[in-house]
């Protein structure tokens, strides 16, 4: 399967799984709710620019809001992270690493401690814009933080588990 159509068809099932399961999960002690879609963004190619990669990130979370009615909060944050994800890799992986020669950020291709520092980095900043962007307001300091530490670490749990169940076997790219 060529890798624009695995993209297409994770885009629809992140998309339809966040929106038909996990935002139909009541909020946990209020302040709880777990974000698996974004993780879209973090499996994304290596080689894709950082212009088409924002401009997916943008398109992602702009899908996201159409199906849950809230205007732009989750593009804003997908924008974000798309962003700031090919910095996040810069620093994790040396461009002269045999892990860069793989396709796709996975477990499989940085190992198991970078991939983790990656997606919970991610998943931290993400949760922190998309919950300020909520409130717009740091009325309730510890509120805010308590709910952005609980939604990263459901929101990073599940990226785990789903990294575990779904196992990307990584290819070389001069293998292609």
């Amino acid at each position: 399967m060529s890798e624009l159509l695995k993209n297409i068809i994770r885009f629809i099932i992140f998309i339809l799984f966040q929106v038909f399961i996990l935002n139909k999960i009541p909020p946990l002690h209020q302040f709880i709710t777990p974000y698996l879609y974004f993780l879209f963004l973090l499996w994304l190619p290596f080689r894709i620019s950082r212009l088409s990669l924002t401009i997916t990130g943008f398109l992602f979370g702009l899908s996201l809001d159409f199906f849950t009615k809230t205007p732009g909060l989750h593009a804003a944050a997908c924008t974000l992270v798309a962003y700031l994800r090919p910095f996040m890799i810069n620093i994790l992986i040396s461009k002269e690493d045999s892990d860069f020669n793989y396709i796709a950020p996975a477990p499989s291709s940085m190992g198991w401690s970078p991939y983790m520092v990656y997606a919970l980095v991610l998943s931290f900043i993400h949760n922190v814009y998309l919950v300020f962007l909520e409130w717009l307001q740091f009325a309730n300091f510890w509120y805010f933080l308590g709910k952005v530490i609980a939604t990263t670490g459901v929101s990073f749990l599940l990226i785990m588990i789903t990294e575990i169940l779904f196992y990307r076997k990584q290819k070389f790219r001069t293998n292609i």
